[in-house]
């Protein structure tokens, strides 16, 4: 089997793959150290202050898990493995199941967000509904696994295990 790259366009995906990556996993910590500040706080204006940075990693995202797939996909197709190598399908598995177990852990923290929102306008202080969506450990579990989960993908990215080229 050829080592040989495809050259530019094989450079070009690689870039956008790891721009993706940088930003799914920057967006995961932003969103993450947000939220554990925002629990902190015991006023509903900086609680909501602090969710909107953990919006923001939300939407990083986003946009890094579509540039990270789309683009990973499109070096699967340049490079000299495919669909089938044992690296390649545990991150597309993990990186499904990151997506759903993130999704899932999101929904506590983007209620508190609004809730947190709501408060703050009406200058009230945090509510025992609030400080439960904050303490949900439903959802801090999934959100960490999600975080686990996504170290795990880059290691698998970065070592490719069972790769000759590894």
């Amino acid at each position: 089997m050829s080592t040989a790259r495809p050259g530019w366009l094989y450079d070009l995906a690689l870039c956008f793959h790891l721009l993706g990556a940088f930003s799914l996993v920057s967006g995961s910590l932003l969103a993450g150290v947000a939220f554990e500040v925002a629990r902190r706080q015991r006023s509903s204006a900086e609680i909501a202050l602090i969710l909107r940075f953990a919006r923001l990693g939300a939407l990083l995202v986003m946009v890094g898990t579509v540039f990270a797939v789309g683009f990973g996909l499109w070096l699967v197709d340049l490079g000299d493995w495919g669909y089938g190598t044992p690296w390649v399908d545990t991150a597309i598995g993990l990186i499904a199941l990151v997506a759903v177990i993130g999704t899932l852990g999101g929904q506590r923290p983007k209620t508190a967000r609004k809730l947190a929102a709501s408060l703050a306008e009406r200058n009230q202080p945090p509510t025992s509904e609030l400080q439960a969506l904050l303490d949900d450990r439903v959802a801090l579990a999934l959100n960490y696994l999600s975080g686990l989960l996504l170290l795990v993908i880059v290691a698998v990215m970065v070592f490719k295990p069972g790769s000759p080229h590894s």
